[in-house]
């Protein structure tokens, strides 16, 4: 294009987002609907970008329109700048609210401590508690539904800030009429042939049921389930045993079930986790709370 092409900080994103729902609809009249424009208003638009950019983006055709060479390669990287521009907004709409944080937390986890401590440093902040499944942890975070979370680990990380508040011990649980049921600890070659309940995730089989095991043999297979009320039955029925956190305690609710030490497995990881490059004052300070506060299972 004749036009040279302005400093790429001259890009005006409302330009680039109407040219990535061009390129997704390959068709003037269906893009213009969906940006609520007119062909001819969305026809300028992609004008003005090319002049920006100083490269023709599109061909039009009579079959509809097709991206050229140069839009190709500009679709994905201007997709990661709205990506980028939506997350810096989201970013300083929560630094304008510094009064509000919410701390989501996983199962059978308490994390009362650190949030009264940051209370009473913070009295006029509005800090609220919210439980979270294990699949919602860091979705949760991204979508800013919550600010940090104390859940155990494995989970995944990717673009968190992620730290380990404390470990705790993994023990078994079996019926109170179990062969192990009373040992004072049991080892992996104990339960080598005991089925355990599976899930969907692999992350949670991988470490819940140590599979694969120290030799590299696999877990034997047990039933998927869904809820944990629905392992804890099984459990009870007899059907299976399970790995959990020895703060569980699963007796104090079931009386016919019990734990038992089991002996060289590494520990359960209580973690905390918060945006990765989040420097709220509210999130900074419950860092330290959970740091302080938060040292092993209540």
């Amino acid at each position: 294009m004749r036009d040279s092409p302005s400093p790429a900080t001259d890009l005006d994103l409302v330009l680039v987002r109407s040219f990535t729902v061009l390129a997704e609809q390959r068709h003037f009249g269906r893009a213009a609907a969906a940006l609520h424009l007119t062909a001819s208003s969305l026809s300028r638009q992609i004008t003005r970008l090319e002049r920006q950019v100083g490269a023709r983006l599109v061909d039009r055709t009579p079959q509809g329109t097709r991206l050229t060479e140069a839009g190709e390669v500009f679709l994905p990287l201007a997709t990661e700048v709205l990506s980028s521009a939506g997350q810096a907004a989201s970013r300083a709409r929560a630094a304008a609210q510094p009064g509000v944080i919410t701390i989501g937390f996983g199962m059978n986890l308490i994390v009362t401590p650190a949030v009264r401590a940051l209370r009473r440093q913070y009295p006029d902040a509005d800090v609220r508690t919210l439980y979270l499944d294990y699949h919602e942890l860091r979705t949760a975070l991204l979508e800013h539904r919550v600010d940090a979370v104390v859940a155990r680990l494995p989970f995944s990380t990717d673009q968190l800030s992620v730290t380990v508040l404390y470990d705790e011990p993994r023990v078994l649980a079996v019926p109170v009429d179990h062969r192990l049921a009373g040992k004072e600890s049991v080892t992996m070659d104990d339960i080598a042939d005991e089925p355990m309940p599976q899930s969907n995730d692999p992350l949670l089989n991988a470490f819940w049921r140590i599979d694969p095991r120290p030799d590299g043999s696999r877990a034997p297979a047990g039933p998927f389930v869904k809820a944990v009320e629905d392992k804890i039955e099984l459990i009870a029925g007899g059907q299976a045993v399970a790995i959990i956190p020895a703060s569980a305690r699963l007796s104090g609710l079931r009386p016919d079930l019990t734990t038992v030490p089991l002996e060289s497995v590494e520990p359960s990881h209580v973690a905390l986790a918060t945006r990765a490059g989040d420097r709220g004052r509210l999130v900074t300070a419950f860092r330290k709370s959970a740091h302080a506060h938060l040292t092993g299972p209540v």
